[in-house]
């Protein structure tokens, strides 16, 4: 019989102690389902020809839907549903996006190779819908929840790393820190993001919050309002006014741009090292759509994490900062996909400053203004005495 008691304790690549991957007890603290609660899986295939008979299971390339049918739908029928008088645990995929958060297809078949409806078949039939994806499907599927008045989670990226640490950590452990950190910087009138690159060289972006309340990424997704936790969690967000300045940013080959950012806008990249090409398709992109270089958050990670190497991990850790592009309705700005000149470019994409992603620059310091108070967060990719002691408040 399972129970919701903490598991063996495991230690994780940085020093600190998890405990072990546990279904129940995530799925117990993230949603407290009441009796009845229907739930299901989502994932998302190239090819939906291999969601019959679960033919990706003998694919070596969907790791990812792998890890949702090993740990979660096999965990589910494994007795977690009986355990949280849970009803369903069916899963069904969708086919591929290709983009972070792009809008969701509304096809999608069942394990059998059925085709179905998710907007017929899916989001009005389920009280609970997990999402593990290649891709992030949080901005869609918060804004389907909000339609049909589901709950759900969205944990793309999913890797064995994550399993054992960040979401094997007490959620209302996590809700608490991020409260705290939360209300450190909540109502700033500005955060100012120094960028030391190797050359000596500093960039400074400096971005206007107008004194907006900061909102948590905590985890928990509990009560009736419909809502979609982001897992792991742990995360204090500001969807930005505006922003000027310069700031860094390494490409996916390695290029490494400067930044230049006016009126909350990317309008251009230039190279500092590596490919022009690579920052010549930036531009030519930036011009074609504009929308695409808007910048809509800005993010502070609250845990203490080992490194993934995924994202939707990283950027929680605690001393990492990141800035993301495109839409961000789901975070409650005004960025919506049918402003982009084409919905392909309609993404959200984080662009993460953390020592194991950007090692050619550092995060010298990252300030924030509110009112007449000044206070350092961030040094040196380590939390700053002002956030470490509001972390130890009562």
């Amino acid at each position: 019989m399972l129970t919701a008691t903490m598991p063996t304790i495991q230690t994780a690549a940085n020093g600190r102690k998890f405990p072990k991957f546990d279904l129940y007890r995530l799925l117990h603290t993230v949603f407290q389902p009441t009796f009845g609660c229907r739930i299901c899986i989502l994932i998302d295939l190239p090819d939906l020809a291999e969601a019959k008979g679960m033919a990706f299971l003998k694919n070596p390339a969907r790791a990812i839907q792998g890890r949702a049918y090993e740990y979660f739908y096999k965990g589910l029928h494994g007795g977690v549903m009986d355990e949280l008088a849970l009803k369903g645990g069916e899963m069904f995929a969708y086919l591929q996006t290709g983009g972070s958060n792009l809008d969701l297809p509304d096809e999608c078949v069942d394990m059998e190779g059925k085709r179905l409806s998710l907007e017929k078949d899916i989001y009005p039939n389920y009280d609970i819908i997990l999402a593990i994806t290649t891709f992030s499907a949080t901005a869609p599927l918060t804004a389907f929840a909000k339609q049909y008045g589901f709950r759900g989670a969205t944990l793309h990226g999913l890797n064995e790393i994550i399993l054992n640490s960040g979401l094997a950590v007490d959620y209302e452990e996590v809700s608490r820190d991020a409260e705290k950190l939360r209300l450190a910087m909540t109502r700033a009138d500005s955060v100012e993001i120094d960028f030391g690159l190797e050359s000596g060289e500093v960039l400074t972006a400096r971005l206007e919050l107008g004194g907006q309340e900061a909102q948590k990424s905590h985890g928990l997704c509990r009560g009736s309002e419909p809502d979609v936790a982001n897992l792991p969690a742990g995360e204090v967000y500001f969807v930005p006014k505006s922003a000027e300045g310069q700031f860094p940013m390494k490409y996916e080959d390695g290029t490494l741009g400067r930044l230049i950012v006016t009126g909350g806008r990317i309008i251009r990249s230039e190279l500092i090292a590596g490919n022009q090409a690579t920052i010549d398709a930036h531009n030519a992109r930036l011009l074609d759509d504009p929308m695409t270089g808007v910048l809509g958050e800005l993010g502070f990670g609250t845990q203490v994490l080992p490194v993934s190497g995924s994202d939707i991990q990283d950027e929680k850790v605690l001393g990492t900062c990141h800035l993301a592009t495109g839409r961000d309705d789901h975070l409650g700005g005004h960025i919506t996909p049918d402003q982009f000149k084409r919905r392909q470019n309609a993404t959200h994409d984080d662009i993460l400053f953390a020592p194991h992603k950007t090692p050619n620059f550092d995060i010298k310091q990252v300030r924030m203004t509110r009112g007449h108070q000044r206070e350092v967060l961030i040094e040196h990719f380590q939390p700053a005495k002002y956030l470490l002691d509001a972390l130890a408040a009562d």
